[in-house]
């Protein structure tokens, strides 16, 4: 079995680079995850694991092997593992796997889907929250628009807590998207401030994509001018924003009450 010992290995530089660079990541088709549940988890999810590198102070080689039986198994020491290593919860363990296509062609949707759009989602912190409520409410897909940043950016996976791998998710343009729903007449409801009416208004049993924007600029006009509806949530404070997946747990879960479930 392959040992390495220094953070000066060709091997481990090419990783630290897949970390720090989407560049990297796109030209190699491949990302870092670090924990042992996050690994599974992206098995379970049809992702390809090509490496597993293991601290054998905190996971044993059997335990690394039990994890990914086919793929390569290469133990590190302290340094190396602390130079990758995002996070101190990572079990002493992290994997290269493969990317996947995000194409809105490859969504598998069922005959009356729920979908969550998101438009320019920047903060890899709301990406992951996102991600995270998708799974709990076992949506359809995720969607996309205008990505900011590429989503196997490290801090996505870390904050998406393994919901990554566990959602379908498709990336595209604004145009790109709108003509998706409404060619499979999927009725889409924009959260926004302008000529909107109250969220809960609405009749969500029908196939559906909730739309939400940034916190800072909320929705583009495209979205805003082509909705089935533009929805709001009526707020009593001063503000009127709030954090974009609370926004969207509000608007998927009534969804999901109006449906039954």
């Amino acid at each position: 079995m392959k040992q390495i010992t220094s953070v000066q290995n060709p091997f481990i530089k090419s990783l630290v680079l897949l970390q720090e660079k989407a560049k990297n990541r796109k030209q190699t088709g491949t990302f870092i995850i670090e924990g042992k549940r996050e690994i599974e988890i992206a098995i379970k999810g049809g992702y390809e694991v090509e490496t597993i590198l293991f601290y054998p102070e905190i996971c044993s080689e059997i335990e690394a092997k039990k994890i990914a039986k086919t793929a390569e198994l290469i133990e590190i020491n302290k340094d190396v593992f602390q130079k990758l290593a995002y996070r101190e919860t990572t079990e002493g363990v992290l994997a290269v796997a493969k990317t996947k296509s995000m194409q809105l062609s490859d969504l598998k949707l069922s005959d009356n889907p729920l979908i969550l759009v998101a438009e320019a989602p920047e903060k890899p912190g709301n990406i992951g929250a996102l991600l995270r409520t998708a799974d709990a409410a076992n949506l359809d897909a995720v969607i996309i628009a205008n990505p900011k940043s590429d989503l196997y950016n490290p801090n996505i996976v870390r904050s998406s807590v393994g919901c990554l791998f566990t959602n379908q998710i498709a990336t595209g343009t604004t145009d790109e998207i709108i003509a998706f729903l409404k060619e499979r007449k999927i009725n889409f409801y924009c959260a926004t401030l302008q000529n909107s009416t109250s969220y809960h208004t609405q009749d969500y049993t029908t196939p559906t994509a909730l739309v939400v924007g940034t916190e800072a600029i909320g929705l583009t006009p495209e979205w805003r001018d082509a909705a089935t509806k533009n929805i709001i949530i009526p707020m009593q404070g001063e503000i009127d924003s709030m954090n974009v997946s609370v926004a969207a747990a509000i608007l998927i879960f009534e969804a999901k009450r109006q449906r039954g479930f």
